[in-house]
């Protein structure tokens, strides 16, 4: 994170002299205690710039659902703004760099703001990626604007140079101070002065679109006269989310800012002494390493059921990959994926250090065994993993529904133990495709087929998807003789890329029964009949 950004002094943080502003502690809010929050401007922004390792300096954008999210300072000169569609944004800024948002990224890396804040005070209440709340520990520094000071300097140290915060009597009036306060200031309310800094800031404070229209077609701009309602009209006009913006208006703000639990490291390593060369001694010396990961898991009522192993050697080589199981990691599962990164990945020195970082955990109670049996076999999924570390990890394939027509573009085969990606979602509408229920023998490739009217030739469907002629007999896989139709449904025409004309294709499925009970999924194509699948 550092990287990203240039360290410098600390700001000055506001004085008393400054209009609207105290540095004594006040003794009112949620249990007599004032709140501070902490801002740190264009986060969305900042997560992706280090996900991606971009320049804060560059016009950067971070889109969600086709439109800007966020955009950098940088981008906000040239005309960016939040709300404006994605070509639109780029046709103001030709140089912008657009990336699509990714919350749980942003989530993950406000982590270390919060463990830097942390270090000030004892706890710490997220309230959105790149928002945070705590209560003043302005004893223990000597005042409200002394610990706004302590916290601008812990993130600073952190990288984090755009950090601001407020002070004041809850957490919403809170929030815009530091929203109004400059780089690494601080802005504090006066005890007991929330509504008249409130009173000239506009309704968009309240965040709330529909309701901030409204209100503005009533004539109401700032949050002073939305304040100057009676509060009994303002919650038959607009409910109870109504009332409670009203209150937090009215500088009545009561939520208390509760510390986050602070997630428990997880994180397991094991450091060799001097370096070791062999696989066998390196997953042999990393079996307790691997028990005290499991058992520390447990011991917090967690499983993994995505873990990284990283590999360091002496010559500061690291290998790394992500490994993910069907179920969830025993002491086994680690120790046997250790040997197969360590064989498909051989470490070019001795190794030094080999680290277990699991990336997902899940509660135990969700993987727990059924009453009645319901949970996999461990002795399955036991002899698969062997079958896996004989064969290697791509030899063994789990099959997986994807989105898709045909029956064969529904499957989709990974690697047994890894999460099944797919570009093509199942739960998406596709038109064209067959009704359920799926048929239970898919061909490899389709078998020829003929299927024919009662004038003895071969059925068609014309450019409309109408039939020239009820199937009355038909022949797979070279059957003789032919096969009378007991039941026929179709024809489910398909007109796929039809704008490319080296891809378009353009296919008709039947579904066919035949009087001795079988029942195919038949397809025909440029005149001719293919056999797809069988409904066995």
């Amino acid at each position: 994170m550092a990287a990203l950004v240039e360290r410098g002094p600390v700001g000055r943080v506001a004085g008393p002299e400054a209009a609207g502003r105290s540095s004594g502690a006040g003794e009112t809010g949620p249990g007599g205690r004032r709140v501070m929050v902490v801002w740190c401007p264009d986060w969305p922004v900042v997560a992706a710039a280090l996900q991606h390792e971009l320049s804060l300096d560059a016009p950067l954008a971070v889109v969600e659902r086709g439109e800007v999210f966020a955009c950098s300072a940088a981008a906000r000169a040239e005309g960016v703004k939040r709300g404006m569609r994605r070509r639109d944004a780029s046709a103001r800024c030709p140089e912008l760099v657009v990336v699509d948002r990714v919350p749980e990224v942003e989530t993950r890396s406000f982590d270390a703001v919060l463990a830097a804040v942390e270090e000030v005070s004892a706890g710490v209440a997220p309230v959105k990626p790149g928002l945070c709340a705590l209560s003043v520990p302005s004893r223990f520094y000597g005042g409200e604007a002394a610990a706004a000071a302590a916290v601008a300097e812990h993130l600073v140290a952190l990288g984090v140079w755009d950090c601001r915060t407020g002070v004041a009597d809850g957490i919403f009036a809170a929030e815009q101070a530091a929203r109004r306060a400059a780089t690494q200031d601080c802005t504090v309310v006066p005890a007991g002065g929330s509504a008249a800094f409130l009173a000239p800031l506009p309704v968009g404070a309240l965040e709330d679109a529909e309701l901030v229209s409204l209100l503005r077609r009533l004539g109401l701009r700032t949050l002073g006269d939305f304040a100057a309602l009676p509060a009994r009209d303002v919650l038959t006009r607009f409910g109870s989310s109504g009332a409670r913006l009203h209150r937090l208006a009215r500088g009545v703000d009561d939520r208390a800012a509760v510390s986050r639990q602070v997630p428990p490291e997880l994180e397991q390593r094991v450091a060799f002494e001097p370096p070791l060369e062999t696989i066998e001694p390196i997953t042999f010396s990393s079996r307790r390493t691997a028990e005290r990961t499991v058992t520390e898991l447990a011991r917090h009522g967690l499983v993994c059921t995505e873990v990284r192993v990283v590999v360091t050697t002496e010559g500061g080589w690291s290998g790394s990959r992500v490994w993910l199981h069907a179920r969830w990691f025993s002491t086994a599962d680690l120790v046997d994926r250790l040997y197969w990164q360590l064989q498909g990945d051989p470490a070019p020195d001795p190794v030094c250090e080999v680290r277990f970082v699991p990336e997902t955990v899940e509660s135990s109670a969700d993987h727990g065994d059924g009453l009645w049996g319901s949970a996999a076999d461990e002795r399955v999924e036991r002899g698969v993993a062997r079958l896996q570390g004989m064969l290697g990890p791509e030899e063994v394939l789990a099959p997986a529904v994807q989105g898709g027509r045909g029956p064969r573009e529904r499957q989709s085969l990974t690697p047994w133990g890894e999460r099944a990606t797919s570009s093509r979602p199942a739960g998406l509408p596709w038109p064209g495709s067959i009704p359920p229920p799926a048929p239970a023998r898919v061909f490899p490739e389709p078998q020829p087929a003929l299927v024919t009217g009662t004038d003895g030739r071969p059925v068609a469907v014309t450019e409309r998807g109408l039939v020239t002629g009820d199937p009355v007999l038909f022949t797979v896989e070279r059957m003789s003789p032919p096969t009378r139709v007991q039941a026929w449904a179709g024809p489910w025409p398909v007109d796929e890329l039809w704008w490319d004309p080296a891809q378009a294709r353009r296919v008709a499925r039947f579904q066919v029964v035949g009087v001795d009970g079988s029942a195919w999924l038949l397809v025909v194509e440029d005149g001719r009949w293919w056999c797809e699948a069988r409904y066995d």
